[in-house]
């Protein structure tokens, strides 16, 4: 009985980081062979492909198998199936063992915790071939509160990858050994975020990152309101808290109804693991308790520092607009 050392939570957490890969290399399998299997879900930029379904089959039934009374809340709609063993991952990552368990968490149970499920952040940019947008996320919140997540990037060093390949192509020297395809980020609250090089923005530099599919003229004055140096337009949430700590971004402004909860509790618990905030865009802290609304209908403001700089420029017409 190993397993009975670790507190539930820190071996869910290892397993989900397992899960998120293996989810990673099911995404990267599907376009590989080519055939995206796209449906059209809501509308033209509510997309489905192939790889959305394995995924989420793949984490769901590998969780649920490995504890079974978790709540398990996906994106996507799937009929109850029997899945291919070939789908699940019963592995762990033990260098998450190794660490402590906060010790506010330590007696949580499993039927205590609700893990929210995107398998595919940024489905549209995968059908269009912007794969470093895409990301996995698996987020596990106790009392409505974020605690833990796990942010999978199938194609990180996808683009260090391609350069290399020209270079082999043209016989050039090779710089180092190959960049590795993909990476795993995890995070708990009250233990830390692990798997990247937090990086601030330059102080005094203002960059927004939003929204590349779901402009509207909401977002746009929210984004202008911010009185920005730059403006990165990108898909996905987890694409996006992933630019604010490696110091790409500093704010992430989304003033629109559009993203769920799948999309941000894993980002949001590595964000806060490092000192940043997420809130809607009337500074109110999601809730994530498995009755809650799916939708994030009051937007997302998330910044790694200056939360406030940020807040107090949302102008009232948006606020007005937005209600939680």
């Amino acid at each position: 009985m190993m397993a009975s050392r670790h507190t539930v939570l820190m071996r869910l957490v290892a397993s989900a980081y397992a899960i998120a890969q293996k989810a990673g290399t099911i995404v990267r399998g599907v376009i590989a062979e080519g055939d995206l299997g796209i449906v059209e879900k809501t509308c033209p930029t509510d997309l489905q492909t192939k790889a959305d379904r394995l995924a989420q089959m793949s984490i769901c039934s590998s969780l649920a198998r490995k504890f079974p009374k978790l709540t398990i809340i996906g994106e996507e709609d799937l009929p109850f199936e029997e899945v291919d063993q070939e789908l699940i991952e019963d592995g762990q990552w033990e260098e998450i063992l190794k660490q402590p368990c906060p010790s506010q968490y330590s007696t949580i149970k499993e039927e205590d915790l609700v893990v929210w499920v995107d398998p595919l952040d940024g489905t549209k940019e995968y059908t269009e071939g912007l794969l470093d947008n895409v990301t996995v996320l698996i987020g596990i919140a106790y009392e409505g509160r974020a605690i833990a997540g796990v942010i999978n990037q199938p194609y990180y060093n996808y683009q260090s990858n391609e350069k290399q390949k020209l270079r082999e192509h043209k016989n050039e020297a090779k710089a180092g050994p190959d960049a590795t395809l993909g990476r795993t980020i995890w995070g708990v609250l009250g233990l830390g975020a692990f798997g990247f090089q937090l990086k601030e923005v330059p102080a005094g530099k203002h960059i927004i990152t939003t929204t590349r599919s779901h402009s509207n003229k909401l977002v746009t004055d929210c984004v202008t309101a911010m009185n920005p140096d730059d403006v990165l337009r990108v898909g996905g949430a987890g694409n996006k808290i992933i630019q604010l700590i490696e110091g790409k971004a500093s704010a992430y402004v989304f003033a629109s109804p559009g993203c769920k909860k799948w999309d941000t509790c894993a980002p949001e618990v590595i964000l806060h693991a490092v000192g940043g905030k997420l809130t809607d865009i009337h500074g109110n802290a999601l809730r994530y308790n498995k009755e809650v609304k799916h939708m994030n209908s009051a937007g997302v403001l998330a910044t790694l520092r200056n939360y406030d700089y940020y807040a107090s420029r949302v102008p009232e017409s948006v606020k007005n607009a937005l209600v939680p």
